[in-house]
């Protein structure tokens, strides 16, 4: 896509970020950690980078992470990428599915139409998460996701309600932006 701001592209007139921090906030997720570059979104957000900047997805987990108050820290994480229109939804149905998993799954991720894993879509049991990102090389860079979470235990959840759609190309743009609410 070119480079743009994705995170910023607006779909029914809110940014994909909002979309996300409003999601994780619809369920009280405390702290809100984002991984780049801060923006007014919401001042109640710790913005950080990972190190350098753009060396993918599981650097940003460690990013924030670090962020994140070792304890008491929260017993759950969520992870969201900002290309998601319909993260709300994504976000109701984790919630709801973790209170059924046994309790020897360190995470749950939805699993789009085609049965792949949305490693970024996804709840982690905090405390798991965090031995993993200290054992990755290099703090995550360039490493990665089936790097980063190779020893943790996730349920991949049939995603129910078509959540995992994400922007990818300009098409997919379009074809959110042309979606009913």
């Amino acid at each position: 896509m070119g480079g743009i701001d994705k995170p910023g592209l607006l779909v029914d007139g809110v940014s994909l970020l909002d979309r996300a921090i409003a999601a994780a906030r619809a369920i009280g997720a405390d702290p809100l950690v984002a991984v780049g570059p801060p923006t007014a979104a919401d001042a109640s957000v710790h913005w950080v980078r990972e190190d350098p900047p753009f060396t993918g997805p599981a650097a940003a987990i460690v990013a924030a992470l670090t962020a994140m108050p070792a304890a008491p820290g929260p017993t759950w994480t969520l992870v969201l990428a900002c290309d998601l229109p319909h993260v709300d939804a994504a976000v109701l149905q984790l919630v709801d599915d973790i209170l059924l998993l046994p309790s020897d799954v360190d995470g749950a991720c939805l699993a789009d139409a085609s049965s792949r894993p949305q490693w970024l879509t996804a709840v982690y049991r905090t405390a798991v998460l965090r031995r993993a990102a200290a054992s990755i090389p290099d703090e995550g860079r360039d490493q990665s996701m089936r790097a980063l979470l190779a020893d943790l235990a996730i349920a991949a959840l049939p995603d129910r309600t078509d959540s995992t759609g994400d922007i990818d190309t300009w098409e997919d743009y379009s074809r959110f932006t042309k979606e009913s609410p």
